[in-house]
């Protein structure tokens, strides 16, 4: 069923859409295991594309790799499409690119050191302030000495080398003991054993290209392997932080659009907040706020309503809330708080309903008109028209050998950077051996996080000689050049983005 500037989602008293001029608003998706979650998402995965907007959803179990194969007429499929009068439920398959960290079921993702920075790498490797505090003056010192940080080699290089210069460092930067060095280079190996270097390394990913249409105007549906990655909750959650973080500086400010350039759908959301620091929480908080205004909609998906902090699920204005079970006081609580935060339908109890649903049903309020919510309903969602459920092996490999990206992210390239420079392997262009390195830049790995800097305690004293706050108006500037830094190969100074966001919160 089409609906001029919205998505179907399935019918209750009438017919409950989400509004495309309000998806960028952000959304939530809860209930218990098996009550039809993922189903949700695939609907609304499948809209937003068929309304030409790019989606990207980390895929937890593989279930959601089938919406790029064309779906099939199955008994309750046509069974719940004859209930709400869905008649024209149709057959399809839509544009999916596949991605996986470990390039196995999908096309590699890299970042580089620099680019991940290192209040996400300590948080990676669940490093305390003080080692925290020692590799912020790794990335200051690999600026200073122009040092390029790109894959895993290279900040071990790097980490050795501060632990040779402890002694000269500690006058300049405060205590700086080979013994933390050596714990943070420990942490580094268990991070590779997990799988974490091929994460690390060039080419990059462009956030461009998580965002296209095909020649029908149907927008790509970007689908991340995870059910390996889900075996590193912290690389998992960190990765995707990462990326949120990515889409909000390469972004240029559109204001509010008639829909979204694309749609971030957050699977198993508690991951970002387990254990995470308050002022890390402001953070995620403020950029939730802002992205909005880049063209960028963020839906958490997650069992419980209580895993996202308060302050975060204040900006959540679409809902989709399945079955919550509530047989222990943790869970009653939860049905509560999910309750209250519906616009209440007097015709039912809505903490009673959210213990009734049946699978595939859900209670539904999704902002309408100027952003005001509507009343909560009782939802029988749509089944999708893709296929339910996984792909093949082959299908996927298929897919992925054919799509557009085949072949743009499959070699690694290794250019000369702080592994090389520091082992004495750059040898100059009258002497033969390894090319002369290509003009390099810092290292910095600023972005999303380096605004947290500030507020994290013996780190901040260990800034020193930092920009300027930049204004408004810089930061957007600072984030267009570094989309076409990008774009070009990422050869421009990172310096140009270290602290894009930081800066802007501190204003």
């Amino acid at each position: 069923m089409r609906i001029d500037g919205g998505v179907y989602l399935g019918k209750s008293i009438e017919d409950e859409w989400l509004e495309l001029k309000l998806a960028n608003r952000h959304g939530l998706i809860t209930g218990a295991t098996g009550t039809g979650k993922t189903v949700s998402l695939q609907v609304l995965a499948e809209g937003l594309s068929a309304a030409g907007v790019s989606v990207f959803a980390a895929d937890i179990k593989g279930d959601l790799s089938g919406i790029g194969a064309k779906g099939e007429p199955k008994d309750w499929i046509v069974k719940r499409a004859k209930e709400i009068g869905f008649d024209e439920w149709e057959a399809k398959k839509f544009p999916v690119v596949y991605w996986d960290i470990f390039g196995e079921q999908g096309h590699p993702v890299r970042t580089t050191i620099s680019e991940m920075g290192p209040l996400l790498l300590a948080r990676l490797m669940g490093l305390n302030d003080t080692q925290e505090g020692v590799l912020n003056i790794v990335f200051k010192l690999a600026d200073q000495e122009g040092l390029l940080l790109l894959d895993l080699k290279d900040l071990r290089a790097v980490l050795a080398h501060v632990a040779e210069r402890a002694d000269e460092l500690t006058i300049e930067y405060g205590n700086v003991s080979k013994a933390t060095v050596g714990t943070i280079q420990r942490q580094l190996l268990v991070l590779e054993q997990q799988g974490a270097e091929k994460f690390f390394g060039e080419p990059a990913l462009s956030i461009a290209d998580l965002m296209s249409t095909d020649a029908q105007g149907r927008g790509t549906i970007n689908i991340l392997a995870a059910d390996k990655l889900m075996e590193s909750p912290r690389l998992y959650a960190t990765f995707l932080l990462w990326l949120l973080s990515e889409l909000f500086e390469d972004l240029p400010e559109v204001g509010d659009l008639d829909k979204p350039k694309l749609v971030f759908f957050f699977d198993e959301a508690h991951l970002l907040f387990d254990e995470a620091p308050p002022a890390l929480i402001d953070k995620v908080e403020q950029v939730v706020r802002l992205i909005r205004s880049k063209g960028v909609g963020v839906y958490f998906v997650t069992q419980n309503p209580l895993d996202v902090p308060d302050k975060v699920s204040a900006q959540l204005g679409n809902r989709v809330q399945h079955a919550l079970r509530a047989f222990t006081p943790r869970e009653q609580k939860a049905v509560r708080a999910a309750a209250e935060t519906f616009r209440q339908n007097p015709k039912f109890k809505t903490e009673t309903a959210i213990t009734q649903l049946a699978v595939g049903e859900a209670l539904v309020s999704m902002l309408h008109g100027k952003g005001v919510p509507s009343v909560v309903q009782r939802t029988f969602v749509r089944p999708p028209e893709a296929r339910v459920g996984p792909i093949s092996a082959a299908e996927r490999a298929t897919l992925v050998n054919t799509s557009r990206l085949a072949g743009r992210y499959d070699d690694t390239i290794d250019r000369i950077s702080a592994y090389e420079k520091l082992r004495g392997k750059v040898v100059g262009s009258t002497g033969g051996g390894a090319a002369a390195p290509q003009a390099e830049a810092p290292s910095s790995g600023g972005g999303f996080f380096d605004g947290i800097l500030e507020t994290v305690g013996s780190i901040a004293n260990m800034r020193t000689g930092g920009p300027r706050s930049r204004t408004l108006g810089e930061t957007i500037i600072t984030s267009a050049t570094r989309s076409a830094a990008t774009a070009a190969g990422r050869q421009i100074s990172s310096a140009i983005v270290r602290g894009v966001l930081g800066s802007l919160f501190k204003r």
